[in-house]
């Protein structure tokens, strides 16, 4: 989309803008930031998700691009999410390497009893709001060191955690085609040394959006796994075309299974809502104690009526999902959850069942994501052992020399490590 004539600089100050159902368009640049000269030397890395893109897809419908690329470089067999697979905690957790009882967003939707107010990701006013997000994202390391990021979408990219946001980013629409999308970032990649992004993230919301609707075995699913793939080709081929050192990372934040949209679960009768608060969930739900001391009656209560899902107080949540009392950080979980089971899914009110779920056990299957990395940082056709989404913060700090503690995140460069040169 670059004009004739024009340099990559002034194409970033222009303005993309459709005011289409009003969602705003427009690329945000921090004025007065530059890569340091160490920084300058560094390598690239574009961190793509495809959301919902479950770890059998590229096999199962045949994406080419995505095949070839896994042979060119590394792939796991899958990477397991964090709990609970849902889109926000998982993304949220790939670029601070924290579990989600650990960074706060415990799911899409919750309640934040300190501070009684709902986080959902369907509030623009939340989501832009960094009071309610912990860790430290890729992008604000990189900029706290002088490397220059940028964001076409991220969950929380919009929000000034520590003050910092990409150099370049976008409020989350849907308006911009992949073209157009692809343009940008390759004219990111132009831009003279010092204003140049080294840390790049770029969301797609496919397949996701068609396997909830029509399920991940359907040929729908299927058309949205080749256009995804088509997307990656195109901008693998424009960036390679800049012959600079760029390392690509293509992962899912969770898999998708489906489910019986029939024998669906009631809200159970144990629950009195004037005692608990319950937003609405169909594979994971919490129940907020207005009252603390209907807390054990209700448990004792549904554990007796429960056959279709499980039941758990806060403190006795598994620890393999690193998610009971002890490790909400926020007091965000609720006093109670409950997961149905597969493949059985609640259903309250008249709210409409799709066919396609995630936020199950990321040990399930389904629930499995996706990863394959290539590039010069990156061994050539090597697997990897399966490991948790966690760890690809390290990963993409040890590609990037970026500093951190690490003891403040919960992931390990070790388990990844072994697939670096």
């Amino acid at each position: 989309m670059t004009l004739k004539g024009s340099s990559p600089a002034i194409m970033l100050c222009m303005i993309v803008f459709t005011g289409a159902l009003g969602q705003d368009t427009v690329q945000q640049i921090i004025p007065g930031r530059t890569n340091s000269i160490t920084q300058q030397q560094k390598p690239y890395v574009i961190l793509i998700s495809s959301d919902g893109f479950r770890a059998d897809m590229a096999e199962k419908y045949q994406a080419q691009n995505l095949l070839r690329f896994k042979q060119q470089g590394v792939s796991a067999p899958y990477m397991l999410p964090s709990f609970p697979s849902l889109t926000f905690p998982n993304h949220y957790s790939i670029v601070t390497g924290l579990y989600p009882a650990h960074h706060g967003l415990v799911d899409n939707s919750f309640y934040d009893t300190s501070r009684r107010a709902r986080y959902s990701m369907s509030n623009k006013n939340a989501v832009g709001d960094s009071s309610w997000y912990a860790g430290t994202p890729l992008w604000v390391l990189a900029e706290k060191q002088q490397m220059l990021s940028a964001s076409f979408y991220w969950v929380a990219s919009e929000a000034a955690i520590q003050g910092v946001r990409p150099t370049y980013y976008y409020t989350y629409n849907e308006k911009i085609d992949i073209d157009t999308r692809v343009e940008i970032l390759k004219d990111w990649l132009q831009l003279p040394e010092d204003k140049r992004p080294h840390f790049i993230t770029f969301y797609l919301p496919e397949p996701d959006h068609v396997e909830h609707s029509f399920g991940p075995e359907s040929v729908q699913a299927k058309e949205a796994v080749l256009g995804v793939d088509s997307a990656i080709g195109k901008l693998v081929k424009a960036v390679d075309a800049l012959k600079l050192p760029v390392n690509y990372i293509f992962l899912s934040d969770h898999g998708m299974t489906t489910v019986d949209t029939i024998n669906t679960i009631p809200f159970p009768k144990a629950i009195d809502t004037t005692k608990f608060y319950v937003p609405n969930g169909d594979v994971l739900v919490h129940l907020y104690a207005k009252d603390r001391t209907s807390i054990l009656p209700t448990y004792h209560a549904l554990k007796q009526e429960a056959v279709d899902y499980d039941v758990y107080l806060a403190e006795n949540i598994p620890s393999r999902w690193h998610y009971s009392r002890s490790n909400d950080r926020f007091n965000r979980v609720g006093d109670m959850i409950m997961i149905p089971k597969h493949p059985r899914v609640f259903r309250f009110g008249t709210n409409r069942v799709t066919p396609g779920k995630h936020g199950l056990d990321p040990a399930f299957k389904d629930m499995h994501a996706t990863f394959i990395a290539w590039g010069p940082a990156f061994k050539n056709g090597k697997t990897v052992k399966p490991f948790e989404n966690v760890n690809v913060y390290p990963l993409i700090t040890e590609i990037l020399g970026l500093q951190y503690d690490p003891s403040t995140i919960d992931g390990k460069l070790k388990p990844v490590k072994r697939m670096l040169k």
